[in-house]
Formats: C-alpha cells, sequence, structure tokens
C-alpha cells in the first residue's frame, strides 16, 4: 500500500494527496501552465492533471459528457485512437466536492502499440489509462486527470493482466487506488483559477 502526501497543485489553488513517491516533472523538465504531471521515481507511471476549455455542449448527461470523454480522448491520443480500447467507464463521486454536484466519470482503456516490442526496443507491451474526467460547467472548464501505466515486458506479470477476464495485475491496480484516492481528496481551493482557463 502507497504511502501519500497531501500535495498543493497548480501554486495550491488545488490540493489532493498523490503517492510519496511520485516527484514533480516540472522540477525536471518546463511543463505547460495548465498541467500538473507527477511521475513515480521507482516506474514509469505518470499523474497528468489538465485543467481544459469545457467542451461539448451545454448542461450535463451522460451522452454530453460520454461524448465529451471521447474528445478529450482522441485529443490525447491523436491519431493513434485506433490503437485504443475502452474497457470500463463509470461515474465517479469526488467526496469533498459532492455537494457541488460536478459530473466526473472515470475511463479504464490500454493503448498497444502498432509495432510490438521485439526486445530491442524499450516500447511498452501496451499503456494502460485511467481518465477522469470532472466537468465544471460554469467555469466553462473540464479537469482531466490521467494515470498513464506502460506495461513494459518483463517489468510485469503478463499472466497476471487479462483485461477481457477482469484481471487488472498490479500494475493497474495500484493506478486504480492513487485515482480513488485523488477522488476522496481532491479540493479546489481557489477558484480564480479557471478565470483565466
Amino acid at each position: 500500500m502507497a504511502s501519500y502526501r497531501n500535495t498543493p497543485l497548480y501554486g495550491g489553488a488545488i490540493t489532493c494527496d498523490l503517492p510519496k513517491h511520485f516527484a514533480d516533472v516540472s522540477k525536471l523538465r518546463q511543463v505547460p501552465d495548465n498541467q500538473e504531471v507527477w511521475i513515480d521515481k521507482d516506474g514509469f507511471t505518470s499523474i497528468i492533471f489538465d485543467i481544459s476549455e469545457r467542451v461539448g455542449g451545454p448542461g450535463s448527461s451522460p451522452e454530453i459528457d460520454g461524448r465529451a470523454m471521447t474528445t478529450h480522448l482522441e485529443d490525447m491520443v491523436g491519431s493513434e485512437i485506433d490503437t485504443v480500447k475502452i474497457w470500463n467507464t463509470a461515474e465517479t463521486e469526488f467526496s469533498k466536492m459532492s455537494d457541488l454536484k460536478h459530473p466526473a466519470y472515470t475511463l479504464i482503456a490500454t493503448q498497444t502499440p502498432k509495432l510490438p516490442s521485439n526486445g530491442l526496443n524499450s516500447a511498452p507491451d501496451f499503456t494502460a489509462i485511467t481518465m477522469t474526467l470532472l466537468r465544471l460547467e460554469e467555469q466553462k472548464t473540464d479537469i482531466l486527470i490521467t494515470i498513464n501505466v506502460p506495461h513494459i515486458r518483463g517489468e510485469y506479470d503478463a499472466e497476471d493482466v487479462d483485461l477481457e477476464l477482469g484481471k487488472q495485475g498490479k500494475l493497474i491496480g495500484d493506478a486504480v487506488e492513487v485515482a480513488a484516492r485523488i477522488w476522496e481528496t481532491f479540493v479546489i481551493k481557489d477558484w480564480d483559477l479557471f478565470h483565466g482557463a
């Protein structure tokens, strides 16, 4: 079980718990102002917080929000959308924001490279993606929280992963646990953050 610390994001405008063994990428390289990127110091997993302009029409329904989720996923993977398979989508509750009634959804997907890993390169066999969309309609903002989990041959037990059978394996299980901790602890402390979004 990972050990967590309450972490300020966007200069403290947002806080949530992140695993202690994740490092702030902005200390290593430039990160766009609308993003916070954290990487696992002991592995290959990354967590990306992305504040973007709300997509789709007004209002909220599973159909409107589902289309928005698809749009964001397509934006993220670009022309390689045909390498992505969505395994699960579910409504999500942010515990500390539940009284505000902002719709939120999470999907679990995998992206498999077109060229399989041949052992000569370090390309992953596939990357698991846990993507949560938090919709802030009044602020005309969507917040995306994406956990990318590359599965590199030799770094995971292939026998433990079969999403067709509901077997997530340790790495995806850990990512889902991290996502759940974020949903429980995520707080927007300064709503002015979104006036420039």
